[in-house]
């Protein structure tokens, strides 16, 4: 075999290897990003049961998604301001306890219990709102700097292989984390709770750690990713100047992310509670809770396996065929879900499925910051997912009244169709990356 042909094959560790390679301030910070979504991926996708199990209703949940979406458009550049005026190093370890904050009032949630405050009632799922508030913070520097850093490093024809060796080391914290909790579910009998306040208590020890490791070992000293998110004005130039080639993308990316959060909250729902479905094997019993937890496993398996090969992929057919499968994937999965028997084994394939949206991350990730000037890509980053952001708000709130005033089909198949034409316009306008264009002629 030539150099050549050896070059071309794939090595599954191969990302891992690039992503230690990383200067040592960087990769303290993805040590700690992994940390920290280690400890959010073990709680996130069970807050929601949770909340039901504390007294909430559908609708309550779908709002919290809605708070979660607000989060997620606002907070980087508040985010970015705080690290202008005390600089990184502090601003990262402000976020840190932050977010273990955050994981320490969801631990404390049902202890509270119900209480009145000045003649209020202050239900103990309100506790989860505020934890929200908390939790997501650290998260707030992390986009447009992971972006740039990329951008700054790596080939304008290699940027998808370049996002998927961030994306798997960050990624395994997202299978690594429900796996974990769902032992730990299992080793606590089964139950939601008080299984789940042991998920809680071990994210506030990741939290806690990885803070603490962050303060000591990183040095942003010539750290300058904080001033590309300076001031309102900013902000404004940033979201006039994105690209043209962008703007396809954002409207079929915002279609799409959109219908996946009307539903992505009820994902716990709809396989705990309203089609309970679990798993025996020989002698061992798992309960619908455990399960589900398998199920994220098995997702991020595929995630993991698919992603790095499809970057390669992409570097021959070009970026525009990748992201339109992982849109179309995001896009089928909600009415395939819910509508699907309550047998595991078709769970499991479903969920097996729904790994194939993040082969198209990395591909997706280059489009947004490819066409951007190399000291820009913070900039770009931010503009783009504050306006698809922004208007994915609304989405799980609407999720939620449809799931509790007609029928969870209803929110899933309405979910699905949303999904499918975002699909369809990206087919029909969106425009290849140039450094890729070669690549699918």
């Amino acid at each position: 075999m030539s150099g050549a042909e050896e070059d071309e094959s794939v090595d599954p560790f191969d990302p891992f290897r690039q992503a230690l390679s990383l200067p040592t301030d960087v990769l303290v910070l993805s040590v700690a990003m992994f940390a920290f979504s280690l400890g959010f991926q073990m709680t996130s996708r069970y807050l929601p049961q949770y909340m039901l199990a504390l007294g909430a209703t559908p609708v309550i949940v779908g709002l919290y998604g809605t708070v979660g979406n607000i989060i997620s458009a606002v907070y980087p550049y508040p985010g970015g301001a705080i690290s202008d005026r005390v600089g990184s190093r502090l601003a990262l370890t402000l976020f840190g306890v932050c977010s273990t904050l955050g994981f320490l009032v969801w631990l404390l949630a049902p202890l509270v219990g119900t209480i009145d405050i000045a003649g209020l009632t202050v239900e103990p799922w309100i506790w989860v709102f505020v934890g929200l508030v908390l939790a997501q913070a650290w998260k707030s520097l992390g986009l447009g700097a992971t972006f740039a850093i990329v951008k700054q490093s790596v080939a304008r024809d290699q940027l998808a292989r370049g996002f998927a060796s961030t994306e798997t080391f960050r990624r395994t914290a997202f299978l690594l984390g429900p796996v974990g909790a769902a032992g730990l579910l299992y080793l606590s009998g089964g139950d939601l709770l008080p299984g789940f306040l042991y998920i809680l208590g071990v994210a506030v020890v990741f939290g806690a750690v990885a803070t603490a490791v962050q303060h000591v070992r990183y040095d942003a000293s010539e750290d300058t990713v904080g001033e590309e998110f300076g001031g309102l004005a900013g902000i404004r130039r940033d979201i006039a100047t994105l690209p043209a080639t962008l703007r396809p993308l954002l409207v079929a990316d915002t279609l799409v992310r959109f219908a996946n959060g009307m539903v992505y909250v009820f994902f716990v729902v709809v396989v705990v509670e309203l089609r309970s479905v679990g798993l025996t094997v020989s002698s061992v019993s798992l309960s619908p809770a455990v399960f589900f937890g398998l199920l994220l496993g098995v997702e991020m398996v595929v995630a993991l396996l698919s992603m790095y090969p499809v970057a390669r992929l992409a570097e021959r057919t070009g970026l525009k065929p990748v992201v339109a499968i992982g849109f179309a994937v995001y896009a089928v999965f909600p009415v395939v879900l819910v509508v699907a028997p309550a047998d595991p084994l078709v769970y499991v394939a479903l969920f097996a499925f729904s790994g194939l949206r993040f082969a198209g991350l990395p591909a997706h990730k280059a489009l947004i910051v490819g066409p951007a000037d190399r000291d820009a890509g913070g900039r770009v980053t931010g503009a783009y997912y504050l306006l698809r952001n922004a208007v994915v708000i609304p989405s799980a709130a609407l999720g939620g009244l449809l799931w509790e005033a007609v029928s969870p089909e209803l929110a899933f198949t309405v979910a699905t169709a949303i999904g499918v034409a975002g699909t369809g316009y990206y087919l029909v306008a969106g425009e290849e990356f140039d450094a890729y264009q070669h690549t699918s002629q």
